[in-house]
Order: structure tokens, then sequence, then C-alpha cells
């Protein structure tokens, strides 16, 4: 019987020769992840079932991202748990203060999860590493519990859908564009519990960066996980970085789909989601009307290197319109001197933004950009539910990196292609 790709590490993890959707299995795991929010309440319930210890010291990672550097106590004594918990059990992959990145960043950049692994994490957006041709996914944290003592969970298998991008991307299109622009055509829900399989020559010609992006935000189309076949580009990010072995699954020819979904980009304009949902996407060129008080160049979907080199581009020798707030905030310590070395940090502040160390902050109004009442951030984080970013009557427009940094100089929605 042929399979996806998606089946075949399920299969391979749960020791079969093939899995079926729907089917109810039991797989052992590579990587076990927790963040400062999600890990305390694991750690709870991880000593209330009594384990001695974690299943393998190596394969769980700990990374208080949310609200780091601590903004308050309660978020001090959160951190406090996951640090204590990691040395008690001499957890090699606890990222503090000075280490510590946006975990979908982090752990990728760090050779921590490569080809072929199942992966989960108390985060819903840990299906970026799909990008990587894993099977990955969020769960709770009672999941994530048994999964530190165990090295294992079960999974119901996804159906699965593959969509086939063709054509050339139009200049200022990113991954991010064909990822809103996919949301808002099958909705929030379109993808539910399916896997979401990226294929295609757009695919295929498409950095790293971007196929992180698309990952990322499967989820907000419903999806239990999303992922692209391992390929050159593949290879040469992983070189230097995995250092362990790894296997390369691809999708059968004739693997069987619940759908098939193409989409021409060469069609497409750069994509803005308007409040409060993913899918409400629109071209850009519908979009420029909206007046913006703040701009946000960062998170798990658009912090990377690749990212803040494009903002930096739009940015060089121009200012941030005097109403909006810029925010920066490089995805690693690695990104962050990255940019410094490669002048993007002097080009952000000097343009009149502020660069912040890693953290997730804004995206899920944490700290470091919290909205207040009636204003508007434009952001390339990835959700802009009620109240986001801070105040419930605040508005959060999703975009990518290119079209935040415009905005940011024009003082509303608008292309780069408006700054020439």
């Amino acid at each position: 019987m042929k399979q996806t790709i998606t089946q075949k590490i399920l299969a391979a993890h749960a020791g079969r020769d093939h899995v079926e959707p729907g089917e109810l299995i039991n797989a052992r795991l590579d990587l076990v992840l927790g963040n400062d929010i999600t890990a305390p309440i694991a750690i709870r319930e991880f000593e209330k079932i009594g384990a001695a210890t974690v299943f393998d010291k190596e394969r769980v990672a700990l990374v208080p991202d949310h609200s780091t550097p601590n903004k308050d106590i309660k978020s001090a004594e959160l951190v406090k748990i996951l640090r204590e918990f990691a040395r008690k059990h001499n957890i090699t992959n606890f990222f503090e203060i000075g280490k510590m990145g946006v975990e979908h960043t982090l752990l990728p950049d760090k050779g921590l999860v490569g080809p072929g692994d199942a992966i989960i994490g108390a985060d819903s957006h840990t299906c970026t590493y799909g990008a990587l041709g894993a099977f990955s996914t969020g769960v709770g944290s009672t999941d994530l519990a048994y999964a530190m003592a165990m090295g294992e969970t079960w999974f119901k298998v996804p159906e699965q859908i593959k969509f086939v991008y063709y054509g050339q991307m139009p200049k200022w299109v990113s991954g991010k564009d064909l990822i809103l622009y996919t949301i808002g055509k099958i909705g929030v829900d379109g993808a539910l519990y399916c896997s979401m399989e990226f294929t295609g020559e757009a695919i295929r010609n498409m950095e790293m960066a971007g196929r992180f992006t698309m990952c990322n935000m499967a989820i907000e189309a419903g999806g239990k996980n999303g992922i692209i076949e391992p390929d050159d580009i593949t290879m040469a990010y992983i070189k230097g970085r995995l250092q362990r072995d790894y296997k390369v699954y691809k999708s059968d020819p004739d693997a069987v789909y619940k759908d098939v979904i193409e989409i021409d980009v060469s069609k497409l304009e750069p994509i803005v989601s308007f409040p409060h949902l993913p899918e409400n996407a629109r071209p850009i060129s519908e979009s420029t009307h909206v007046k913006i008080d703040q701009s946000v160049i960062g998170s798990c979907t658009n912090g990377r290197i690749e990212d803040l080199r494009i903002a930096a581009g739009i940015l060089k020798g121009r200012k941030v319109h005097p109403d909006v707030r810029l925010i920066v905030i490089p995805a690693t310590q690695e990104i962050y001197l990255q940019s410094i070395k490669e002048g993007l940090t002097e080009i952000f502040v000097e343009a009149g933004g502020a660069v912040s160390t890693p953290t997730c902050g804004p995206c899920l109004g944490g700290h470091m950009g919290v909205l207040a009442a009636g204003e508007r951030s434009v952001a390339t984080t990835n959700r802009n539910f009620v109240g986001r970013m801070g105040h419930t009557k605040s508005e959060v427009y999703l975009a990518s990196p290119a079209i935040a940094a415009a905005s940011a100089v024009l003082g509303r929605l608008g292309s780069p292609e408006e700054l020439d």
C-alpha cells in the first residue's frame, strides 16, 4: 500500500510497515519540548505520576521563551520551575537567558530536530519542524508529562491534504504570503486534524526560512502537522548542525490524499490577514487604507536572519513613521549576533526602531509590545485573535517582513513598491 511521508514516519515510529488515516497508534519520540508557559504544568503532572527521571536527558528540550527575560514575578517563578527540573534531571537542552531563543527557530538551528523525526511539543507551533521532513505536532501539557517520562505518545493517524504550489513567485511574495493565502482559501478549520503536505515548483525553489514559516502556520488552518519532503536545500541546512543519524522519507507518487489543492503563485501579491482570524486574508492592494500604531518583526514565524535582511533592506536610509513603533526581535542569540555583524541592527536603530533580545513577547501579548485599546499592529507573527497582542479592543494584522517594514515607514499597511 502506497503511503505519504507523514504515514511513513508514523509507521516507522510505531514499529509498523503501514498505517491508515484514523488508526490509533503508539509511537516512540525523537524529541519532546516544553516552554515556560506549558512545561511547569507538565512538570507538576510528571511528579504526580512518580516518574524517577526523564526517558532521555538528551531528548527533552526546555526553552523559556514566552515571557523572558522575566517580565514579572509570575513569569520568573515559572522559569524557576523549569530551571530546577532541568538541574535535577541533568537535562542537556535547557536554554537559559543568553543561550535562549524562540523555541521553534532555536531547535532546528541547534540541530536538535531533523528529517524523519517524530516530535511533540507543548506548543501548537511545534509543527514548524515539518519543514525538515519531520512529523512534528503540538500537544497538551499532560501528554508532554507522559512523553517526558516514557519517550512515546499516542496519535490518531491524520488524513492527508496535498498542496501544490506552481509558477514563479513575484517580487515581495514570500512563504508567509503563500501560507496566509492558503489559510484564506481553505479557512481556519480547512485542514482540521489533517497533514498539510506542501509541494510543487514554488516550494522546491524556496529557501528554508520560507519553508519553516509555512509549516509553522499549518496549525492556523487546523492542521495536525505541516510537512515538506527533504531535498538538497534541506540537506544544506542540516549539514554541520545535525550531529546524529536521520532518515529521509518521501511520499509515494500514488499515495492517497483526502484532497489535492493547486495554487498558481505567479498570480499572487503580498497578503495581509485582517482581524480577528488568519483566514481573513486580503491582498495588500486592498489593505492600504489601514493606519497602524505598531509594527512587529520577529517570532517563530518570521524572526530568522533572512527575514531581518528583507526588513533591513527596505528600512535602510528611511525613517519609521512618527506615529508608529517598530519592534524587531531576532529569534535567537545567534541571529541577533549575525544581525549586528551584518549591520542590520544598526539599520533598525537608525530608522527609529527598537531591537529586543530573543523572546516570543508581543506575539502572545506577553511583553515587549503589548497593545492598548484601539491600537493596531501589523506583525510577522502567526495569530491575530481577539486580545492576542494585548487589549481585546486592539487589532493585529498578519503580514510578511517586507510588508511589516514598509508599513512601519508609511504609517499604514502598504507595500515596499510604494516606497520607490
